[in-house]
């Protein structure tokens, strides 16, 4: 519910903006003077390198794009079709079954889901603090709200530092820095990080077989006593962080890393560090799909909105070496990106999503 109400706060707030210096109503198919992305912190930055290029290249009103999370970029594009609304909405994961309903509820009707390539997120430190590796149930016994307790039951995270979670790892505070509930990049952490540290519990292993729903309200569920600490949207605020105050830890995009790696580095789990290659292969466990949502009905109202997408899908962009891998994002296959060119190309409408 709060994530909910936190997101439809996010989206209004934007519709607010997107009406300021606009008098044309939401209801109205009349061309906007750019284009108008908004959503996820982690692909804000390769949304904005796009923007840039296009702008020099067509001469024509430069796009605008804003970071609100995926989760608030989501809710304000399905809040309908006109000028009033985004044209595209940038994502960190899938869009879901009920953003996708609400969207049609709107009257948003065609939408073209489009992965852009790949991301990583990593659990980095200052360059100057102890090497981590991360293993089995470490991330979970570290930052769940509730872990195993005597006879079957579940108690209160006791655990304080790290080398109490693992031995192996050093005596510091449990400390992380890590997105908010309304961002696609904790959606991924939860997912792809928090569920498959869970599982490395023989306990909570059974459980995911046999009641599905408290397994991930347990896998899922962050402690709320300090030791995790909601950063905001901007990932670059958690790198800051992570220099002033010793001992930290956060979570953040690959892409982050990349652009900080002088003050920051990132630790190996399960044995594998974060790289391009084992991102894109999937060997790195926690990497994601990094994707863009076009609003077919704006296709042809809003200017350059074609040219704009089939930029982001360019070789010179998203290719093997583009200029948005030298922001941080990891390619997709050639094959994929093929693909994906094509159904950009067509404007093929996704299907709805099954959860």
């Amino acid at each position: 519910m709060t994530r909910n109400l936190l997101a439809a706060a996010s989206a209004i707030a934007l519709l607010a903006l997107g009406a300021c210096g606009n008098d044309q109503s939401a209801g109205n198919q009349t061309a906007r003077a750019g284009i108008w992305a908004a959503g996820s912190s982690t692909v804000f930055p390769f949304s904005t390198r796009v923007a840039e290029n296009f702008a020099r290249s067509s001469g024509g009103a430069a796009p605008r794009i804003e970071s609100l999370g995926t989760g608030g970029g989501i809710q304000a594009f399905c809040q309908g079709v006109g000028p009033n609304t985004p044209d595209i909405a940038n994502a960190s994961r899938r869009m879901k079954a009920s953003e996708f309903e609400l969207c049609r509820t709107n009257g948003v009707t065609d939408i073209v889901e489009l992965k852009i390539g790949f991301d990583g997120l990593v659990i980095a430190t200052a360059r100057n603090a102890p090497d981590y590796g991360f293993t089995g149930d470490d991330l979970y016994l570290a930052l769940a709200k509730e872990v195993p307790g005597p006879n079957g039951t579940f108690i209160a995270n006791p655990n304080t530092t790290w080398s109490q979670v693992n031995p192996g790892l050093p005596a510091t505070r449990i400390l992380v820095y890590g997105p908010p509930p309304t961002s696609g990049t904790r959606d991924s952490w939860l997912e792809l990080a928090m569920a498959p540290s869970a599982k490395a519990i023989p306990a909570l292993a059974a459980l995911a077989e046999s009641d599905e729903d408290r397994f991930e309200t347990l896998a899922h569920t962050l402690r709320e006593d300090g030791a995790w600490v909601d950063s905001g949207e901007n990932d670059n605020a958690i790198v800051q962080t992570l220099t002033r105050t010793p001992g930290s830890t956060g979570a953040f995009g690959y892409s982050f890393l990349e652009q900080n790696n002088d003050t920051v580095k990132a630790h190996s789990v399960n044995g594998v560090m974060p790289t391009l290659e084992t991102i894109a292969s999937g060997e790195y466990p926690i990497s994601r799909s990094m994707f863009i949502y076009v609003k077919k009905q704006h296709v042809g109202v809003t200017p350059g909105l074609e040219q704009f997408v089939a930029e982001f899908l360019s070789e010179a962009s998203a290719g093997r070496g583009g200029y948005l891998q030298d922001r941080g994002l990891v390619p997709l296959p050639a094959d994929q990106l093929a693909a994906q060119r094509a159904i950009a190309t067509a404007m093929t409408p996704m299907t709805a999503p099954a959860k």
